[in-house]
């Protein structure tokens, strides 16, 4: 099944008159006040108009200077794991195997020990715990420990019983399993209820709604999570129980292999999702070393990661979607699993034609190492590339992940300006749980790249992490993502310390107050801290609310 537009459940029609803040809006620049009619923005405007038009039948909101914006779209979650993980043992401080052992040990409770975040690239040692040192420290309890890029996992020798992952490809007797011996760990782990795999993704949808955000691109797979968690995900946006939370925008990665094999494949899943794509893998991550390249891990001369899926399979299965005129596309992140993508492109269009191929609106979730040829094609076939500014932020830095597995090729990773500047539409998220819900992070990200020549302005930086994210989901309203006048009332307020505009200048970011720049206003990212979020409005619904905003 496609997807379909969704429609909020019924609420009370009301009027409310945010005033005397700012208003992100391309209808006026100056804007510091908003009116919203039910799920729609009414009006924007000045102080002195709102003065004229507030009454007694509006709930009148007091800004006192904080920033009303457009909502955020994380283009790339995982709902359950995200709850999962929010839940789970934190393992992003820990810095030794002994280190991970203690917080295995500390683990209270019964069923088995569930863990995120643990990076050996930051570790001094980078010795992996065993599987019956991990069993020790469990007492006994099955465990699993997903690696910050949830592409590994480690596990317990319990566990690696009772999944069968003995003669799986990932497994090689120790504790860190990949490939199909990790997926076949983690569902045998998350042998969960209903009730506990819906609370989880309750727990990640308010955790998005206090951050800001409107909506999530939930990028569900058969190795991740399977159909009946799909189904639970898309089942939040015709929620009755009165729970208002942010719209959830579904995806399947699931390989097609001819139209007729792509619709029974819609059909069978029961619930619309908007398209055959998001983490169809066609490699791994360069975490885990499973992401393909060119040549070897500079930390692994001998390795260059895996092929999940061959030029010609994704070939046929952009063709299939492209017949259809739905999305199709894939997880993509070493610059040889890119090389693969690229020729499923040309595959495809001599199969259907260019146009369609185009028209479809095809996306790579990722796509980190793209040279200049590369970018040329994905703009000449008008794929989306959805990406993760805080990739960058977190690995980036000089003797950090990335330089560690590629050496000198690490300089041209997340090549965000040169995405820009050959027209390829591209749009921001998070990966969570790979890392945090943080969408001003994730903006400020963009502005400090660690390649200078990729950074990005604070504006289209922005636009990527909002309107950008609907469009790349071929959502239904074009207005979505905007506060204009008609626009869906879907907005965030925030607590802001300063307000700027910057202003490109060549290859050097500057910044400015002055309001004849006609600019609308963003928060000034420099100061250490991110803005506050003091509600989140989805179509007029209140999905969260701070004691602070009506005060």
């Amino acid at each position: 099944m496609t997807e379909r537009p969704t429609v909020p459940a019924p609420s009370e029609r009301k009027v409310v008159l945010y005033r005397n803040g700012s208003v992100y809006s391309a209808a006026d620049p100056l804007a510091t006040a908003m009116v919203v009619d039910g799920d729609t923005v009414a009006w924007v405007g000045s102080e002195q108009a709102a003065s004229s038009i507030a009454d007694s039948s509006m709930e009148i909101i007091d800004l006192r200077g904080a920033l009303v914006a457009p909502g955020f779209v994380d283009s790339h979650v995982h709902l359950t794991e995200t709850g999962i993980a929010l839940d789970a043992l934190q393992l992003g401080g820990v810095r030794s195997a002994r280190q991970l052992l203690d917080a295995v040990a500390t683990s209270r409770g019964e069923g088995p020990v569930l863990g995120h975040g643990w990076d050996d690239s930051v570790w001094e040692d980078p010795a992996l715990p065993t599987a019956n040192e991990l069993d020790q420290a469990a007492g006994g309890r099955h465990v699993f420990l997903s690696r910050v890029d949830a592409h590994s996992a480690l596990v317990s020798s319990s566990l690696v019983a009772d999944a069968g992952l003995a003669g799986l490809d990932g497994y090689n007797s120790g504790a860190q399993v990949l490939q199909a011996a990790h997926t076949a760990a983690r569902q045998a782990a998350r042998r969960l209820p209903e009730s506990s795999l819906r609370g989880y993704q309750q727990r990640a949808l308010k955790e998005a709604a206090a951050n800001g955000y409107v909506a999530v691109a939930e990028m569900a797979a058969p190795h991740i999570s399977g159909v009946a968690d799909l189904r639970l995900a898309t089942a939040w946006n015709t929620d009755t129980a009165g729970r208002a939370v942010p719209e959830v925008l579904p995806y399947w990665g699931e390989l097609a292999t001819s139209e007729e094999h792509a619709k029974q494949l819609l059909d069978g899943l029961g619930v619309p999702v908007r398209g055959l794509a998001g983490d169809l893998n066609i490699d791994g991550s360069l975490g885990s070393r499973t992401a393909a390249l060119r040549d070897g891990y500079t930390d692994a001369p001998g390795e260059r990661g895996s092929l999940y899926v061959t030029a010609a399979q994704a070939g046929a299965h952009l063709a299939a979607c492209s017949l259809l005129g739905i999305q199709g596309g894939f997880h993509v992140i070493g610059d040889a699993g890119l090389d693969a993508a690229l020729e499923a492109l040309e595959l495809a269009a001599a199969e259907v034609g260019e146009q369609r191929i185009r028209a479809a609106g095809h996306r790579f979730e990722h796509v980190e190492l793209a040279d200049a040829g590369a970018v040329q094609q994905l703009a000449r076939y008008s794929v989306t590339v959805s990406a993760q500014p805080r990739f960058d932020a977190a690995w980036g830095n000089d003797g950090g992940m990335y330089q560690q597995r590629l050496g000198d090729r690490s300089r041209s990773m997340n090549a965000f300006a040169s995405y820009y500047s050959a027209g390829v539409p591209i749009c921001f998220g998070s990966d969570s749980p790979v890392t945090p819900l943080r969408p001003w992070s994730s903006v400020r990200a963009c502005l400090e790249h660690h390649n200078h020549d990729q950074r990005i302005s604070a504006r289209a930086a922005f636009l990527g992490h909002t309107r950008a994210g609907w469009r790349a989901a071929k959502y239904h309203n074009p207005m979505a993502g905007q506060l204009v006048p008609g626009a869906p009332a879907s907005f965030a307020v925030w607590d802001v310390e300063e307000l700027m505009v910057q202003v490109a200048d060549g290859r050097v970011q500057s910044w400015s107050t002055d309001p004849r720049a006609r600019t609308p206003l963003l928060p000034a990212l420099d100061t250490g801290t991110d803005p506050v979020c003091l509600q989140t409005v989805r179509d007029g619904q209140e999905l969260f609310s701070s004691a602070a905003l009506r005060s």
